[in-house]
């Protein structure tokens, strides 16, 4: 099944014994992954990550729909609570879709850029029961913008939030904050989006440019007529060498990365002996060698946290 998009926090299905909803998720896990982890329990008939429909960028939630009643109660019993990269995740039945939850999402600007989101839910927590919250950060610095959003049960508990708290200053904030609800704009062009690109740092520029074509450029060095060319080994499993690993660094991080160009076979963090943290570096084996050639070419130089990752083939 492939990965699909969404824009509303209910269930897409009237079946509320086997659809689960599934909040706090990390901004940059993907729908494979959440399949892979949730594939674990039983058979799921859909799964999906809802992301912005105009950035693409996910929502921080998502739904997983079991074929069978016990194996979503299940789930909820044995993931409810986990800890995925630096997220707990809240696994729970999904809500029938009904009017009183439809646009209950608040766009919230002007926060302190130090505010925290335990903070930002201490906050909107008085106006009713939040579904789930994020604060947007900067991917390259990772300091917050100072905007979040905050999505409520109930579209009366978002109102609520916005008459208590829309252009009020809240303990914490030197300035007054604008709540109001989030709306997509339908009229946002491609145009506008050439603006984005020309605010952004040449260095941010290139990023957003080389994510864009790489894949198209690796691609077209492998043609389909060619493939009898590749190496003998092309097909045989392809170590790859990563380098400038943070200490906190874990094998899940690099399936996260390698995973989306195709089959890993395994994963290794080399570690210290007595500390148990990552010396630095690790090996990932991919199965075939186009899929480790647009790896390589993608990953090399890509920033995780504030390092840049040295991204090599393996050598003797």
């Amino acid at each position: 099944m492939e990965p699909c998009d969404g824009s509303s926090c209910t269930s897409t299905t009237d079946d509320s014994k086997t659809n689960l909803i599934i909040n706090y998720l990390p901004l940059n896990i993907s729908y494979y992954d959440l399949k892979s982890l949730f594939g674990r329990i039983g058979a799921i008939e859909s799964c999906k990550i809802v992301r912005d429909k105009i950035s693409g960028q996910s929502m921080g939630y998502g739904f997983v729909n079991y074929v069978e009643p016990q194996d979503a109660e299940k789930a909820i019993n044995l993931l409810n609570g986990l800890r995925v990269y630096s997220k707990t995740i809240k696994v729970s039945f999904a809500r029938p879709s009904s009017a009183s939850i439809h646009n209950a999402n608040l766009y919230v600007s002007g926060l302190p850029k130090t505010m925290t989101q335990m903070e930002l839910d201490q906050l909107f927590s008085p106006y009713g029961r939040i579904i789930t919250s994020r604060i947007l950060v900067d991917r390259i610095t990772g300091v917050s913008k100072g905007v979040g959003f905050i999505y409520f049960d109930l579209h009366t508990e978002a109102e609520e939030a916005i008459k208590g708290l829309n252009a009020q200053k809240p303990p914490g904030c030197t300035e007054p904050i604008t709540v109001k609800f989030a709306r997509h704009s339908k009229q946002k062009s491609s145009q506008a989006f050439v603006f984005e690109r020309r605010l952004m740092c040449p260095a941010q520029r290139f990023r957003l440019g080389k994510l864009f074509n790489v894949l198209h450029r690796v691609k077209s060095r492998f043609p389909p007529e060619a493939a009898s060319s590749l190496p003998a080994y092309a097909d045989a499993g392809c170590c790859i060498f990563v380098d400038n690993l943070a200490p906190d660094t874990d094998e899940n991080i690099l399936w996260q990365l390698f995973c989306p160009f195709g089959a890993v076979i395994t994963v290794k963090v080399i570690r210290d002996l007595c500390s148990e943290k990552c010396k630095g570096f690790g090996f990932v084996t991919m199965r075939k060698y186009k899929d480790a050639v647009v790896a390589v070419t993608s990953l090399n130089g890509y920033c995780l946290g504030k390092r840049a990752l040295q991204v090599s083939f393996k050598t003797e």
